[in-house]
């Protein structure tokens, strides 16, 4: 792979991708002027990086789609920016001027230029971050920067208020529906309460997971679809129109190669009579008036296959009602006197207080990404273990994605999205919150290396600090950028994030040469042995955080040590002066809240950069 490419002084690279906010589905328009709403497009969510007379499209999961929104792009780069960073929707209108998914789909294939982008969020502009600021600010200086005469960007009109005088507008057109966003909320990239979507019809996407034959054409007469519930997949019924004839042949140019022998979920004999089984690799769009009570669709209509989303994140949508969905964080956290860690007298209240208020700043790296739990419900004193799997007794704040372990078998891992996904786990006893380096989009793209420096007992904090700084330098020598974070233990991790196109193999295979190189340069120091006998008086660089599985703590977590300290990012500055991996603790809320908007944390733990030859 080619060493990246970084901004000088001069030209002002790109800013890297950052995770998008969300919205949460609701059951009726939010009402009064806290709310601006705005049209539900129906497309592909995109967020467009601006810099150096460059520009590049990240799919909502970081992927880089670039060569697909070309057209876009070439306008973007005209833009009079020095960079930014702009949140929206990449799409195609009919001749009826209404957005089509349907329309996108057959754009990608052969026509990029009929494909639109309509901007709904500035989260950068000329290097100054504006995630902080109030959204009617940030979409002030996004209509500022977006020329009327321009071809296909185009600004995403608002109105404040009458927001359920607008959908019902809106569905008798026939559009999809409406978001709603609170007016002065900041942006934060995970699903926190602050946007709301109310959709017209009911659409989503579901897994395919076979076909029914058709006795009137070589093609199918229906496909069958799929769902996953509490980590595992269920028969979600058949949808048979939405086809084209293009369409049919070439979905079944696509399912040809996945086909398999064994029924991929237990469905009812008489609706998959003569199935043609697949293995659950692609995923549709469908359109729906409703779900049966046996957890089927009514009158469903294939809209198109969705190629930025991966089987394992489908789950059901459920519309949460509206009143619940504005008010704050309501997780009964019981027994909040119960003392978790005895040395400082801390208390679980203490613990949960200490989560929620970090929740906006921790939620964008720890969200949507499949999570292991040290729980320790009695106390840090008492017995700790961790969680990787649930049957489902975290209750639906805690969701579950299906990945596949070695054997084959599919096992439901957790992951939150959401405040009080968080605080569900703090109230089951969690302490700390470890992760994988990939998200749940595409559980096998990594999007961070993580290198943990593991001293040897005896080795003061000024080894770590020495050998980080050593560590940073050597991965700048190849190309890297990389953040520290302090982890509340004895060591400290240098991350370097990743574009999401690389696979575990690959990232395991770069992360164990570079600890072998590492420490075949400077043997005195470190070591990449994994026999605790072969690293006395050395640093171990735990490259082992980098495979398939694998997790490291996320930042903002608690740990289950004395004195409650908790992993915390900070700059390569401030690394020069800190005096322990250990220095925050839980009751530092206020100050992390503080630091993570500060000048000297801006941009922490994003870049845009892939793997470099070694």
């Amino acid at each position: 792979m080619k060493t990246p490419k970084h901004g000088s002084g001069q030209r002002a690279a790109p800013p890297p991708f950052q995770p998008p906010q969300l919205a949460q589905l609701v059951d009726s328009v939010p009402t009064g002027n806290g709310w601006l709403h705005e049209m539900k497009y129906d497309g592909y969510r995109t967020l467009i990086a601006i810099g150096g007379g460059e520009a590049r499209a990240y799919t909502r999961s970081g992927l880089d789609w670039s060569d697909r929104f070309a057209g876009i792009l070439a306008e973007a780069r005209t833009l009079k920016v020095s960079s930014a960073l702009i949140d929206g929707e990449a799409l195609v209108f009919d001749p009826a001027g209404k957005s089509s998914f349907q329309a996108l789909q057959g754009a990608l294939k052969g026509a990029p230029d009929r494909i639109d982008y309509v901007a709904f969020d500035l989260l950068a502009l000329d290097g100054e971050d504006l995630t902080g600021l109030p959204l009617t600010e940030r979409k002030e200086r996004l209509k500022a920067i977006l020329p009327a005469s321009a071809e296909h960007l185009r600004y995403s009109d608002h109105i404040i208020g009458q927001g359920e005088k607008l959908l019902n507008q809106f569905c008798a057109a026939g559009l999809e529906g409406v978001i709603s966003k609170r007016v002065d909320g900041k942006y934060v990239g995970s699903r926190n309460g602050g946007w709301l979507k109310t959709k017209c019809i009911k659409r989503q996407e579901f897994v395919i997971v076979g076909w029914t034959p058709s006795d009137k054409s070589r093609t199918f007469r229906s496909l069958i679809l799929a769902v996953h519930e509490d980590g595992v997949l269920r028969y979600a019924g058949k949808v048979g129109t939405g086809f084209d004839t293009a369409e049919l042949l070439r979905l079944m140019a696509v399912m040809k190669p996945l086909e398999q022998k064994t029924a991929t979920v237990p469905a009812p004999r008489a609706e998959v009579r003569g199935a043609h089984w697949l293995k659950p690799r692609l995923v549709a769009e469908v359109a729906f008036t409703e779900m049966t009570n046996e957890g089927t669709l009514r009158h469903p209509s294939y809209l198109g296959l969705r190629e930025d989303k991966k089987p394992e994140a489908v789950v059901l949508e459920v519309e949460e009602p509206v009143a619940a969905a504005e008010a704050p964080v309501a997780v009964r956290v019981s027994n909040r006197e119960r003392v978790i860690f005895p040395e400082s007298n801390i208390i679980k209240g203490q613990l949960a207080d200490y989560y929620a208020a970090v929740a906006p700043i921790m939620l964008p790296w720890v969200g949507s990404r499949p999570i292991s739990l040290v729980r320790c419900p009695q106390g840090r004193a008492k017995k700790c273990f961790f969680q990787k799997h649930d049957a489902g007794s975290f209750g639906d704040t805690v969701h579950h994605v299906a990945i596949a372990e070695k054997d084959g078998r599919e096992e439901p891992y957790l992951y939150i999205d959401t405040p009080e996904g968080l605080l569900t786990c703090v109230q089951m006893g969690t302490i700390e919150f470890h992760g994988w380096g990939a998200r749940i989009e595409d559980v096998e793209k990594a999007d961070r290396l993580v290198f943990d420096l593991d001293p040897d007992v005896g080795l003061d904090f000024e080894n770590v600090r020495a050998a980080a700084f050593q560590f940073r330098d050597i991965l700048k020598s190849i190309g890297l950028e990389t953040f520290p974070m302090v982890t509340g233990g004895k060591g400290v991790h240098v991350i370097a994030p990743l574009t999401p196109r690389a696979e575990w193999p690959e990232v395991k295979d770069f992360a164990h040469r570079l600890a072998q190189a590492v420490a075949q340069s400077d043997p005195e120091h470190f070591t990449a042995a994994l026999p605790k006998a072969q690293r006395k008086g050395r640093i171990f660089v735990d490259y082992l955080r980098n495979q398939r599985g694998a997790t490291a703590v996320m930042p903002y977590s608690a740990r289950s040590r004395e004195g409650a300290p908790v992993a915390a990012p900070i700059s390569w500055k401030e690394m020069e002066t800190i005096d322990k991996p250990s220095h925050f603790h839980v009751g530092d809320a206020k100050e992390l809240l503080k630091r993570a908007g500060s000048k000297a944390l801006s941009g922490w733990g994003r870049a845009s950069q892939e793997l470099p030859d070694l």
